[in-house]
């Protein structure tokens, strides 16, 4: 596949592909969210031919890790390297501004649902490793598991 990663504001690009992935993102106030982030904050979209096959949101908040905010690939896609890319380049840009760090947060386990079992497999495959649970963060019907990834960098 002939894959392009782009820098650039994707909040239409957003609400398209995440409209596809009910599943994952079937909340409409944290699907806007998602999409006013996809905005403001840095968003690389994987793209082929110009048309959006996925994208990533990442921030920054300033200690040692770049967070992966958002990563959505458009379903029929799923398995097919575009998730994967865009975890390279997070990783590599972490790793170039000196963050020792990559995080993500994703439903835990300890509320079993199959689509986010295929995502921390995913994250896992990757290179990130499980660090926390938290039912602090989304609520006790949503626990949040926090997961992280070494960048080579040295703080």
């Amino acid at each position: 596949m002939d894959l392009t990663l782009v820098r650039r504001p994707a909040g239409a690009d957003c609400n398209t592909i995440l409209a596809e992935l009910p599943d994952w993102f079937g909340i409409p106030a944290s699907n806007a969210a998602y999409a006013q982030a996809a905005e403001r904050e840095e968003t690389w979209v994987a793209e082929t031919g110009g048309d959006p096959l996925g994208l990533m949101v990442l921030t920054d908040q300033g200690f040692s890790a770049i967070d992966v905010h958002l990563l959505a690939v458009r379903p029929h896609l799923h398995g097919r390297g575009v998730g994967k890319a865009l975890i390279a380049q997070a990783r590599t840009l972490a790793a170039a501004r000196g963050k020792p760090y990559l995080t993500v947060k994703t439903q835990g386990p300890s509320r079993e649902y199959a689509p986010y079992r295929r995502t921390r497999l995913f994250y896992e495959a990757v290179g990130f490793a499980p660090l926390e649970e938290f039912t602090e963060i989304w609520g006790p019907e949503n626990p949040c598991l926090v997961m992280i990834m070494p960048t080579g960098a040295n703080a």
